[in-house]
């Protein structure tokens, strides 16, 4: 069973507006709304792809009552500690020309609903899967995924941690299974600029070395490099698609090579799979549907094909360097 931890959830309302005029009534054309955060997109994706899994967090008032229901109407499994104040807070965009997002502040969570999350979590067994991404809410500490995952330890469960900067770096200490940051963030990391996947190698090895037995970094349309548990780096590319909307691609990466894993594939054909569910929501209005992700996923192989030579090619580049390193080190 795969469980996602979301902290921090939202209501994504989508406006339309016809104007953005600041100190005027401006009016939209059409309005949706969405279940919001990095770990239920993941859920969403799993429950498309036929994954069991439990969405579990924390969340409250009339809005946490929509998460909950909006998500069971869709055949996810919940399982999140009600706040006794406070409501889930709402995100709202406003897509006009570009952009705008005036995001949520969130209700204050009381340490007590953490420790109550903590007990829920006592019935997840050995070869569960947590997942733990997105922001931790003011209200609660940093160390809250370490919490999580100390709590948990010991009893044979896989780590997922797909969170920015000190958060990411802080669970490399728990030998999470996987961990995937994107090319910018690991640029912060390092304080370098690396763009492609040939470029992001040699940082996911670090990461692997400090703790991580696989590590995904995603490079947009450069495509996604894999170190995986045993030490080898893999690169995939992208299909190609029409940019619609990048939120929640990345969470489906994570839900799309977890879903690979769990039926036995190996690490390629998981990255491969990961790069089409990640496509597929950047190219539709909200997640993707599996029929958007398979016809990606079969655009993917032709790709693939096409450029395995250069993809060969740059790994090579990859170990012949890291050979370099390692004469250098014993010399």
């Amino acid at each position: 069973m795969i469980y996602t931890v979301t902290l921090n959830p939202a209501i994504d309302y989508v406006m339309h507006p016809l104007t953005l005029d600041m100190g005027f009534t401006n009016r939209s054309s059409s309005e949706e709304m969405y279940c919001g955060g990095n770990g239920i997109n993941i859920a969403g994706i799993l429950n498309e792809l036929g994954v069991a899994n439990t969405a579990m967090g924390i969340c409250g008032g009339f809005t946490g009552d929509y998460l909950i229901e909006s998500l069971q109407s869709q055949g996810i499994a919940c399982n999140f500690v009600r706040l006794d104040k406070g409501n889930t807070r709402i995100n709202v965009k406003l897509n006009g020309i570009v952009m705008s997002i005036v995001n949520g502040m969130g209700p204050k969570i009381p340490h007590r609903k953490l420790e109550e999350l903590l007990h829920r979590m006592e019935m997840i067994q050995s070869g569960d899967t947590v997942v733990l991404t997105g922001s931790i809410p003011k209200s609660l500490p940093d160390t809250t995924y370490d919490m999580i995952m100390n709590h948990l330890s010991g009893r044979g469960i896989r780590f997922v941690v797909d969170a920015p900067g000190t958060l990411l770096l802080r669970a490399l200490s728990a030998k999470p299974f996987l961990i995937k940051p994107n090319n910018h963030e690991v640029g912060r990391l390092f304080n370098e600029k690396p763009e492609t996947p040939e470029e992001c190698l040699p940082f996911a090895r670090i990461l692997h070395d400090r703790g991580a037995a696989n590590v995904i970094v995603s490079c947009g349309k450069y495509g996604s490099a894999l170190l995986d548990e045993y030490g080898n780096e893999h690169i995939t590319l992208v299909p190609p698609c029409k940019l619609v909307n990048a939120t929640g691609a990345g969470d489906s990466m994570v839900a799309g090579f977890l879903a690979k894993l769990d039926e036995g594939a190996d690490y390629d054909t998981a990255l491969n799979f990961a790069s089409s569910c990640g496509s597929a929501t950047a190219s539709s209005k909200y997640l993707a549907n599996r029929e958007t992700i398979e016809k990606l996923y079969a655009a993917l192989g032709g790709v693939l094909e096409e450029h395995k030579e250069e993809i060969a090619a740059a790994l090579e580049r990859v170990r012949k360097a890291e050979r370099r390193l390692d004469t250098l080190m014993d010399s």
